[in-house]
């Protein structure tokens, strides 16, 4: 079972390539609206041909594009622009993380389509924001970790600094920019106008260090490096079993006794290192070592089953292979079948909220570049004598056998 989405009958066209904007978009897929993603002529959004690949085609590509459908078209071209144009008529949403100015060179500026489409919601993402020295410089994920401090928090503290290995930069900003189509939809609800909706990628780094941030403007330290610790407490980490890792979070003294009776380690009770948290913290690094030294006596099962029946904070540290086959995973649902057009049925990881108890519904899966040119552009009032100019012209691509998925 499943439910609809809000937004059906939205029409969101997306301009984006990578990470930030196709996730976004494709949470407002989602949520129900139609979500046409225009491609350039031959390769399409460049992570189509991101590593991992599995009969040819990206997970990348398929872990972002769920629920679109895709139009191969050069708007740089006249007749491409004009077909461009007659689509953004239909829009509800125009969502773009072009290089900072591109699509205004091209003609589609906020001004320009503000002009022809009052109702149009437009939503520009950038890497830096949409001022300053750097307003028109690229960036990327990585980039933007090392800019906004994260690279220097992260990894551990005697070892070189290291990068959150995920897209958290792209992604929360593509949660932001879902977040404002959201609210600029409620409010043309009562205004009958579109907005103009800027996000970046630095703007949610900044999110994301809010807090040790505002610790430094009050006149803090500057957060140093504690590879799986945090600041406020200890133990809070991932200390060694004989055969694996274990992380402890561990919030308060009761709990902590009960984890020094787990491992078999009363006598630390004693040292006065161990007296309290502020205590703890200030002996990080000799409490930790302690602690590990009781814990690597353990395999992971034993200690997960010594934590549980003790009631202290735990998890194993898990691999993506044992996620997979966790019976708490399994249980939430949240991987699901979903068709592919060449690769059958494919596990996507959806949407993480449910609605009365229910996941919301798909429409498809991520679309064969090119795939739904034809009907698109026929469904904005383009006749087929003119697609077929176009085709010829070399204009617009439409999927064909052995094109890339």
């Amino acid at each position: 079972m499943s439910v609809q989405g809000s937004l059906a009958g939205i029409r969101v066209v997306e301009i984006g390539t990578s990470v930030a904007v196709p996730f976004g978009c494709q949470i407002l897929g989602d949520f129900g609206a139609e979500v046409i993603k225009v491609e350039r002529l031959g390769t399409g959004d460049e992570a189509r041909m991101w590593a991992p690949l599995t009969e040819g085609v990206s997970v990348t590509f398929l872990s972002l594009n769920r629920n679109k459908k895709s139009v191969v078209l050069n708007y740089k071209a006249d007749e491409g622009k004009q077909a461009l144009e007659e689509l953004l008529q239909t829009a509800d949403v125009l969502v773009q993380n072009l290089r900072p100015g591109a699509l205004a060179a091209a003609g589609f500026s906020w001004e320009n389509l503000r002009e022809t489409n009052p109702r149009l919601i437009y939503v520009e993402m950038t890497g830096y924001g949409h001022a300053g020295p750097r307003r028109e410089q690229p960036a990327y994920d990585a980039m933007l970790q090392a800019y906004s401090g994260v690279v220097a928090m992260t990894g551990s503290d005697e070892g070189e600094p290291a990068r959150v290995p995920l897209s958290m930069m792209d992604m929360g900003t593509g949660l932001w920019l879902s977040l404002g189509v959201f609210d600029a939809l409620r409010r043309r609800e009562q205004t009958g106008e579109g907005a103009h909706v800027q996000v970046s990628l630095l703007q949610t780094a900044l999110a994301w260090v809010g807090t040790p941030l505002m610790g430094v403007a009050a006149g803090g330290p500057v957060p140093q490096r504690l590879g799986s610790g945090f600041r406020g407490n200890v133990p809070n980490g991932a200390f060694p079993a004989s055969d694996g890792y274990v992380f402890l979070s561990v919030g308060s003294n009761d709990a902590f006794y009960r984890l020094l009776d787990a491992i078999e380690a009363p006598h630390l009770r004693d040292d006065p290192a161990f007296e309290n948290n502020v205590a703890r913290v200030s002996n990080r690094q000799y409490v930790n070592a302690q602690l590990g030294a009781a814990t690597a006596k353990f395999t992971m099962q034993e200690l997960l089953e010594r934590l549980d029946a003790a009631q202290v904070p735990h998890s194993a540290v898990n691999t993506l292979d044992r996620v997979l086959e966790d019976e708490q995973v399994k249980a939430l649902g949240q991987l699901q079948p979903i068709p592919h057009a060449t690769l059958g049925d494919v596990t996507i990881v959806n949407s993480p909220l449910t609605i009365d108890g229910e996941y919301l519904a798909h429409q498809n899966g991520p679309p064969l570049l090119g795939a739904d040119t034809v009907d698109v552009l026929a469904s904005v009032g383009i006749d087929e004598g003119r697609i077929d100019r176009l085709l010829a012209d070399g204009v617009i691509e439409t999927h064909t056998e052995g094109a890339r998925a």
